[in-house]
C-alpha cells in the first residue's frame, strides 16, 4: 500500500467519515455546550487525566456509531457487486483489506489524536501545574478501541453482506454501551453488569473525582481484548471462503479468556487513586493535593490569616490547619466536617471562584459553620447553609454590618431570605459579647455534627 494509492482511497471512500464524526462531533460536544465537564475541579481542561477520561467518556455514544460506519465501508465491494471480481485477481485478500483497514485506522487515529490535542493545550494553558503521563494510556486505549471497533465493523459487514447490518450493529452497539457504562452514583464508578464484561466496552463514566483514574489492569485487560477484536475484524474483511470466515473469530475468542481474567472483577480495583496526584503539598498548616499545588500560594496566605481569626473566635476548639477535601463520596452523601481542620473541596464553586479577602472569609466560614451538605455542580450545589456562614464569618470578622458571602448566580437566594437574614444578624449582635461567642460555639458544635443549627443562631432554643 503506497502513499499515492492511500491518498485516493481517502479521497473516493467512506473512510475519513468515521475520524470527522468523532473529531468534530466531540469538539461540539466539548466547546458549544456548557456542560458539567467545564464545572469542577474533574473538568474536562482542568487537569491531564480528567481530559483523557472525559474523552474515553464520549465513547459512549462515538464507539457505536464508529462500529456501523465502519461496517457501512465494509459493504463497499457487495453494493458494488465487485465481490466476485475481486477475488478473482491475483492480489492476496489480506492485502486487498490492508487498503481500507489501513485508511480507517488512520483518519480515526488522526481525528482522536487531534481531539486529543486541543483538550492538552488548553490543560497545558490552564491553572494546573501538576504534569503527568498517567493520562497516555487512557487515550492510547481509545484510539485503539476505534480503530478496532471500525474495522470489526468493516469485516462483520462483508461476512454479512446485507443493507440492515450497520443499522442493526449501531443500535445494539449503543443500547449495550450506553445500559452497561459506569455510573458515578456510588464513590466509585460501577456498573449495572459484572465489572468484567462491563470493561470489554471502551467507554468509561463521566469523571467526578480529579484523583481517580484507571487501573494498569484495566489498560493491559482491554488492550488484549481490543488486539483481539481489531484481528478478528481484519481476518473477516481479509476473508474469501466460509472456512475462512468461521476461522477467522478464533482471535477474538482466543483473548476473550485471559483478558477476562487480567480485567479487576470490582470497581475498587478498576477505578484507583492517582497517588502520586493525592500527595499532600503543604505550607505550613495549609496543605492541597499535589494536583492542585497551584492553588497553594494564595491558599496559604489567607489560611493563616483565618485560622488566626478562628482562634480568636473559638478559642481552644478552634481548628488549627486547613486541608484539601479528598475523601470519596457517594453521589449525594454527606461531607465529613472536622473540628480540627477546615476542609477545602475545589469542586465547591464559592471556593473555585474565591480570590484575596474573599477567600478569607469563605474560610472562616467553612470552619465556623462547615457544611455537611455538598456543592459540587453535580450535586445541586445546595445553598443551605450559606446564611448561616455568612453570618458567622461577619461575626467573626468583626464587621458592622452583614456581609453575605459572594456566590455564583445559582446560589442567589431572595430578597425575602436576606432580609431574614439580617434580622437574624441584628438579633445577634444585640446580645452581649459572651452570649455571642456561646451561641457560635453551640452553632458551630451542631455544624460539626451535622444537626440542625438554625434555631440556634436565631436565638430560639434560649428563649
Amino acid at each position: 500500500m503506497n502513499a499515492r494509492v492511500l491518498r485516493i482511497e481517502l479521497k473516493r471512500s467512506a473512510a475519513p467519515w468515521p475520524g470527522l464524526v468523532v473529531l468534530a462531533g466531540s469538539l461540539a460536544v466539548l466547546l458549544l455546550i456548557d456542560g458539567i465537564w467545564w464545572q469542577g475541579d474533574a473538568g474536562w481542561t482542568a487537569q491531564w487525566t480528567s481530559m483523557a477520561l472525559w474523552t474515553r467518556y464520549l465513547l459512549s455514544f462515538w464507539w457505536p456509531l464508529v462500529v456501523g460506519l465502519g461496517a457501512v465501508y465494509g459493504l463497499r465491494d457487495s453494493r458494488s457487486r465487485m465481490t466476485e471480481l475481486l477475488t478473482t485477481t491475483p492480489l492476496p485478500a489480506w492485502r486487498r483489506a490492508a487498503l481500507p483497514a489501513g485508511a480507517t485506522a488512520l483518519v480515526l487515529a488522526s481525528g482522536f489524536g487531534l481531539l486529543v490535542l486541543v483538550g492538552g493545550v488548553q490543560v497545558a494553558l490552564g491553572a494546573t501545574s501538576y504534569t503527568s503521563l498517567g493520562w497516555l494510556p487512557i487515550s492510547l486505549v481509545a484510539a485503539l478501541s476505534l480503530v478496532a471497533g471500525a474495522v470489526f465493523g468493516m469485516g462483520l459487514a462483508r461476512a454479512v453482506p446485507s443493507a440492515l447490518t450497520p443499522p442493526a450493529l449501531t443500535v445494539l452497539l449503543l443500547l449495550t454501551t450506553v445500559s452497561l457504562r459506569p455510573s458515578h452514583d456510588e464513590a466509585l464508578p460501577s456498573s449495572v453488569a459484572p465489572n468484567r464484561l462491563a470493561l470489554l466496552l471502551p467507554a468509561t463514566a463521566e469523571p467526578r473525582e480529579m484523583l481517580l483514574t484507571l487501573s494498569g489492569s484495566v489498560h493491559l485487560g482491554q488492550t488484549l481484548w481490543l488486539l483481539g477484536l481489531l484481528a478478528t475484524g481484519f481476518a473477516l474483511l481479509s476473508a474469501a471462503t466460509l472456512r475462512a470466515r468461521l476461522l477467522a473469530v478464533a482471535p477474538v475468542l482466543a483473548v476473550a479468556a485471559p483478558a477476562l481474567l487480567i480485567l479487576p472483577a470490582t470497581p475498587r480495583d478498576t477505578y484507583v487513586i492517582d497517588k502520586a496526584a493525592a500527595t499532600l503539598v503543604c505550607d505550613g498548616p495549609v496543605c492541597v493535593t499535589q494536583a492542585n499545588r497551584s492553588h497553594l500560594p494564595e491558599l496559604a496566605s489567607r489560611g493563616r490569616d483565618a485560622l488566626r481569626v478562628l482562634h480568636d473566635a473559638l478559642g481552644d476548639k478552634a481548628p488549627n490547619s486547613v486541608r484539601e477535601d479528598t475523601r470519596l463520596r457517594a453521589l449525594g452523601e454527606e461531607r465529613r466536617p472536622s473540628g480540627d481542620t477546615v476542609l477545602v473541596d475545589f469542586d465547591d464553586p464559592l471556593i473555585a471562584r474565591a480570590t484575596g479577602a474573599e477567600l478569607t472569609r469563605l474560610l472562616i466560614a467553612e470552619g465556623l459553620v462547615p457544611n455537611c451538605a455538598p456543592r459540587t455542580p453535580w450535586e445541586g450545589g445546595g445553598q443551605v447553609d450559606i446564611p448561616a456562614q455568612s453570618i458567622a464569618a461577619s461575626w467573626a470578622l468583626g464587621d458592622h454590618r452583614f456581609t453575605p458571602l459572594q456566590s455564583p448566580d445559582s446560589y442567589a437566594y431572595s430578597q425575602r431570605e436576606q432580609t431574614d437574614d439580617e434580622i437574624v444578624w441584628q438579633r445577634l449582635m444585640a446580645l452581649p459579647p459572651a452570649e455571642q461567642r456561646s451561641r457560635m460555639a453551640e452553632v458551630h458544635a451542631a455544624a460539626l455534627s451535622c444537626t440542625e443549627y438554625t434555631e440556634a443562631l436565631a436565638g430560639k432554643a434560649t428563649q
